[in-house]
């Protein structure tokens, strides 16, 4: 009854100055570490295009897309931790310069915390909600027709003429002296052909006076059907040299199986009716990722006040500390949830729902330990044991 009377109270006392400064102090904080914490993964997310721009020969014109794709689809973690840790700072600031030794002493304490800080926790959520069930959806699609293009040109598409590149991180050395077609044709034709490549270590040289490059349309392997030509396996002087003349070869440039880790699956692009309505296990675990992330936030929100209630003399960062643990453990026990429910296999979680009760479990049980009321409770039980 007492705790039901002290949240009617905060509800009451959410537009008064004190509550409007802790709201003020959040947003700021808020917007602080998500500056500080999405330069750093977002620059890695740059990094990381360009590397694959490299490796998979994404054009440049598809780069910044896809650097937009990755951020919006990371910005619902970083923002939730980005509030959490600020909801945790703004608290411990005000212990720190004991301004909530005041308002405790005026009847306000966690309860009435927990309240205040919803009005910037609500938009928060709402954001991250619209994020996860419709945004991030619709950019891993876009990002999947982007890949799939890219499968269809590959690295080998950026074929220049009179020219030594190096394909495959080096294990292809290709030169030709004639191109015929842009670049995006699949059926590009070239005119004398030279390749050097490594096959178990043993170096193989191939000369054509045509070729033409095509994609496989089931493996979307790259090849360059080689005509009239000659290969060489060794060099000149070897005792195991082989030449073996040809009139038609097909070499593999690019294995189609290298994609595989770029493609988004099935579940990831359907829209939320129709993970709804399945019954298949891993459209279920999808459909409980995405409300998990914004439903997290208000739970973090809880936890967040708690773990920023300190001493004068606590340490200082005790609270980030403990929560930057709690929010990684948070996170890997939603990510466990969710591949044991796509696998069906028994796990300690069947759902992700299970994951949130028992982070709510320890929210009131670090509550009742906070206020000194956990002995109490643990010594009325025992009692009625006895």
């Amino acid at each position: 009854m007492k705790l039901s009377n002290d949240f009617k109270q905060a509800y009451y006392l959410i537009d008064t100055i004190l509550a409007k400064y802790l709201m003020r102090s959040t947003w700021v904080l808020t917007a602080a570490v998500f500056l500080i914490i999405s330069l750093i993964v977002f620059g890695n997310q740059v990094v990381s295009i360009v590397k694959e721009s490299i490796n998979y020969g994404i054009s440049t014109t598809d780069l910044l897309p896809l650097i937009s794709f990755n951020m919006i689809r990371d910005t619902p973690l970083i923002l939730s931790l980005s509030l959490f840790l600020a909801i945790i700072l703004t608290v411990n600031k005000l212990y720190k310069n004991s301004e909530a030794v005041v308002m405790n002493s005026l009847g306000l304490g966690d309860k009435h915390f927990m309240v205040f800080i919803q009005p910037v926790v609500l938009p928060v959520f709402i954001f991250i909600l619209l994020l996860t069930t419709l945004v991030v959806p619709w950019t891993k699609t876009q990002k999947s027709i982007i890949m799939e293009r890219t499968d269809n040109t590959s690295e080998f598409s950026f074929i220049k003429q009179r020219e030594f590149q190096e394909f495959k991180n080096g294990e292809i050395v290709f030169y030709t002296s004639e191109v015929e077609g842009a670049s995006s044709n699949e059926n590009q034709q070239m005119g004398e052909v030279f390749i050097y490549t490594l096959v178990d270590d043993e170096p193989i040289i191939t000369l054509a006076k045509r070729a033409q490059k095509y994609i496989d349309p089931k493996s979307r392997s790259t090849y360059l059907r080689l005509q009239d030509g000659m290969r060489y396996h060794g060099f000149p002087g070897e005792t195991n040299k082989k030449i073996l003349e040809f009139d038609l070869y097909d070499l593999q440039i690019i294995d189609g199986e290298s994609f595989a880790d770029t493609k988004v699956s099935k579940e990831e692009s359907q829209g939320m009716i129709d993970l709804f309505y399945s019954d298949n296990p891993k459209d279920i675990a999808e459909l409980q990722w995405r409300l998990s992330q914004p439903l997290s936030i208000v739970i973090l929100s809880f936890l967040g006040v708690l773990l920023g209630k300190t001493s004068h003399r606590g340490g200082k960062n005790l609270g980030v500390l403990f929560g930057v643990g709690l929010f990684i453990v948070y996170n890997n026990a939603l990510l466990l949830a969710r591949s044991s429910l796509e696998s069906g296999k028994d796990s300690l979680f069947s759902n992700l729902w299970e994951v949130h009760l028992l982070m709510f479990v320890f929210i009131l049980l670090l509550y009742a330990y906070r206020h000194e009321k956990l002995t109490m409770i643990t010594n009325t039980l025992l009692e009625k044991v006895k």
